[in-house]
């Protein structure tokens, strides 16, 4: 690891020695030692500003992976209790297959499950080039060590560089794990993705609460993982001339685990904002909370639904799956009205992909304009009821 090297036969003065540190990291004991407490943040002001030779910033050594053994992409298929594929593993392929082809990588699809008689036809129209499926009873429930243990297994014999995982609630818990077995980088929830030619993957994601976009590399070890959020990507056009391999997989031993499932309770099926076709959004611009109502009249009549910014939850005016953004959902609807939005980047992060964006407000300058395809500047109590007005 990284770090900073003290040099004592090079200190000449102890005076203010301390004083360099903007974090309290350089701690003068009474014996004159001076070491460096877990205060360090690596800012190198003391290497820069204290006396020539004293403090020396030193890189951590490292052995990088022989790249050229690490090849091609996999995505990894998540399947519910209903043997469904989760349908960002589609969106994850067709990224995948983009990014395959400017280095000559081949994409497969993970696929670990019980009794699955999927058409995988489906998943080579849609970019797979080969299907490595690990079917077996005890493998019929998502148990997150064994699920880890297959990965290893897959990871050891197929050596993969690149490893995509959706960011579901599964996929979340299963990509830190097996990313810190195999000792190797994970990015979460990745808004861009690229890849250079030497194969190093470039995860962009905000970082910061939104306010800078990190752009991420792991250029010593293999794998590279990213989870992605659904919605962020769009899948490719079906190619029903593609074709592919499906290869059985054997079960690894000692597929331990300390947990049991030992029952599965279905939640009730609920209208998720991610899978509409129109959506309205309430801003910060919404005085009081009765209001809302006048923009639920409106997504009802576009046969949509009401979603909101980050404020209105904390202010307990919604519930927090209507939440869109960064710490919400993401969406990808036809239609998206903001009323009354600011337009921060955590926001604007989980609409990017939207096809029409519409922006009702008052201030001729908010940002949320300037993402809009269509700004309407005025007050959304005029501009919403005269809307349901024209639309009868």
């Amino acid at each position: 690891m990284a770090g900073i090297i003290i040099h004592p036969e090079k200190i000449i003065s102890y005076t203010d020695l301390e004083s360099l540190c903007p974090f309290g990291a350089i701690e003068v004991l009474p014996d004159n030692t001076v070491q460096i407490n877990s205060g360090c943040r690596l800012c190198k002001v003391c290497v820069r500003k204290g006396l020539e030779g004293v403090f020396e910033y030193r890189e951590e050594v490292i052995s990088a992976a022989n790249k050229s053994e690490w090849q091609g992409i996999t995505v990894y298929g998540e399947i519910g209790p209903d043997k469904i594929v989760h349908p960002v593993a589609f969106e994850l392929l067709g990224k995948a297959r983009e990014l395959a082809d400017k280095v000559g990588f081949k994409v497969s699809l993970l696929l670990i499950g019980n009794h699955l008689s999927h058409n995988f036809d489906e998943f080579f129209h849609y970019g797979a080039d080969a299907i490595f499926l690990y079917d077996h009873p005890i493998l019929e429930d998502f148990i997150v060590e064994r699920y880890t243990g297959i990965l290893e297994d897959y990871v050891s014999k197929q050596k993969p560089s690149v490893i995509l995982i959706g960011g579901t609630l599964l996929g979340r818990s299963l990509a830190p794990r097996i990313a810190a077995r195999l000792k190797t980088g994970l990015t979460a929830d990745c808004t861009q993705l690229d890849i250079q030619p030497n194969s190093d993957l470039d995860q962009i994601r905000p970082a910061f609460g939104g306010n800078i976009m990190a752009h991420i590399r792991t250029p010593y070890h293999r794998p590279q993982f990213a989870t992605v959020r659904y919605k962020i990507f769009s899948a490719m056009e079906p190619d029903l001339s593609r074709s592919g391999n499906l290869i059985l997989c054997d079960l690894p031993q000692n597929l331990w685990s300390r947990s049991k499932q030992l029952e599965i309770g279905m939640k009730p099926k609920i209208k998720n904002i991610e899978d509409l076709d129109v959506l309205v959004v309430a801003g910060r611009g919404i005085k009081k909370k009765e209001d809302l109502e006048l923009l639920r009249r409106l997504s009802d009549r576009l046969g949509g639904d009401l979603a909101c910014t980050r404020p209105l939850i904390e202010a307990g005016w919604m519930d927090a799956r209507k939440q869109i953004g960064l710490s919400g959902r993401t969406v990808k609807p036809k239609l998206l009205i903001a009323c009354g939005v600011s337009g921060s980047v955590q926001f604007a992060a989980g609409i990017k992909a939207s096809e029409m964006i519409v922006s009702i407000n008052t201030d001729p300058d908010a940002v949320m304009n300037q993402i809009a395809n269509i700004a309407v500047i005025g007050d959304l109590y005029s501009v919403i009821p005269a809307l349901l007005e024209k639309l009868g």
